[in-house]
């Protein structure tokens, strides 16, 4: 199953909401997987993307000999529900060699973080919205304060041009 089906239109999502999605990898051709990844969510039908520049960072808390990563963020406009789109960046992720079973702080080929969507709060088994570390992590407020630097993430009171500045 493509990942172009599972993201489809609910009847609880009828709102297009400005969504933010961080991308890594730091396995194999980083530059070409983060590439094919933002291609995938293109695919997915989604409105207005726009990408940061790839920054290279150092891993941080990895468990094996990983090397830097290359991070990334995308912004774009969704009508999904925030489960169902994230169930279809879990399928772009498998579809590109990810297994869904994996252990956590290795080495991979995609990452991919939804970070916020639209001013929705949210803390499920699953998903919780916004990302709850994202205010924290420089490789993602980096390419995130590139393409929002005045994005003010739920629960935060500062843009994360000012976060990335604190940390």
């Amino acid at each position: 199953m493509s990942a172009k089906s599972i993201c489809t239109r609910s009847d609880q999502a009828n709102v297009s909401r400005q969504t933010y999605v961080a991308l890594g990898s730091n396995k194999g051709e980083r530059t070409e997987y983060l590439n094919e990844a933002i291609t995938h969510v293109q695919d997915l039908g989604v409105k207005e993307l726009v990408a940061s520049s790839f920054m290279e960072t150092a891993p941080v808390d990895m468990q094996d000999d990983s090397g830097p990563f290359l991070n990334a963020a995308i912004a774009f406009k969704c009508e999904w529900s925030p489960g169902e789109l994230l169930k279809s960046l879990q399928r772009i992720e498998i579809e590109m060699g990810r297994p869904r079973e994996h252990q956590y702080h290795v080495a991979r080929v995609v990452d991919l973080d939804l970070i916020a969507v639209g001013d929705l709060v949210l803390s499920e088994v699953d998903l919780v919205l916004p990302h709850p570390r994202a205010h924290e992590r420089d490789f993602v407020l980096a390419p995130l304060a590139e393409i929002a630097p005045d994005l003010i993430l739920p629960g935060q009171t500062l843009t994360v041009s000012r976060l990335l500045s604190a940390l």
